[in-house]
C-alpha cells in the first residue's frame, strides 16, 4: 500500500482538469479581419465616388465657359455644276451649309458669297464620279469645301478657324 499512498497524494496535489487555466486566444487574425474590412470599404467606397467626381468636375467646366449656339448658313440656291470626264458627264447638285458659333464669321460668309461660290463651283466641277460615290470621298470633299470657304474669309480678314463645319444637306449625283 505504500506504493498507493504516493499516487493519492500525487491525484490530490494535481489540480482538477477543469480546474486548468483556460489557454489565451490570440486577437491576431480578428485584427487582420477588421483592417481588411476598413481597407476594402475604404477602397470601394473611393471607386464608387470617383466616376461622381469626375462627373462634377465636367459639369464645374462646362457651366465655367458655356458655348454659344451654333449658327448655320446656308448656300442658296444649291449647287449645280456638270463634271467628269469628256464624253461622260455627270451632274452634280448639292446644298451645303456652313456652321459657326460666331455671327460676325456667318456675316462675313454672306458679304463674300459670290467669291465662296465660284470657288465651289470651280472645286465641284474638278470632282470624279467614282471618288464621289464612296463615302471616303464624300468626306474628302466635305473637308475640301470647308478649307475652300475658310480660305475666302480669311483673306477679309475673318477669323477662319471659327467656321467648325460644312454639311450636305442634299447631295445628288446624276
Amino acid at each position: 500500500m505504500a506504493n498507493d499512498k504516493p499516487k493519492a497524494e500525487a491525484q490530490a496535489a494535481a489540480p482538477p482538469p477543469a480546474a486548468a487555466k483556460p489557454k489565451k486566444k490570440s486577437k491576431l487574425p480578428l485584427i487582420i479581419v477588421a483592417a481588411v474590412v476598413v481597407i476594402g470599404g475604404g477602397v470601394g467606397a473611393w471607386l464608387a465616388l470617383q466616376p461622381a467626381a469626375e462627373r462634377d468636375g465636367k459639369a464645374a467646366e462646362a457651366h465655367a465657359a458655356p458655348r454659344a449656339a451654333p449658327i448655320y448658313y446656308k448656300f442658296d440656291p444649291a449647287f449645280v455644276v456638270n463634271f467628269g470626264q469628256e464624253g461622260s458627264t455627270h451632274y452634280l447638285q448639292l446644298t451645303v451649309e456652313t456652321m459657326s458659333r460666331d455671327a460676325a464669321v456667318i456675316e462675313a460668309i454672306k458679304d463674300n458669297e459670290p467669291a465662296i461660290r465660284n470657288d465651289l463651283v470651280l472645286l465641284y466641277s474638278a470632282q470624279q464620279n467614282d471618288t464621289l460615290v464612296s463615302a471616303a470621298g464624300k468626306e474628302q470633299l466635305r473637308a475640301d469645301t470647308l478649307a475652300a470657304i475658310r480660305k475666302v474669309v480669311a483673306a477679309e480678314g475673318a477669323r477662319a478657324e471659327a467656321i467648325e463645319g460644312v454639311y450636305f444637306t442634299s447631295f445628288v449625283i446624276q
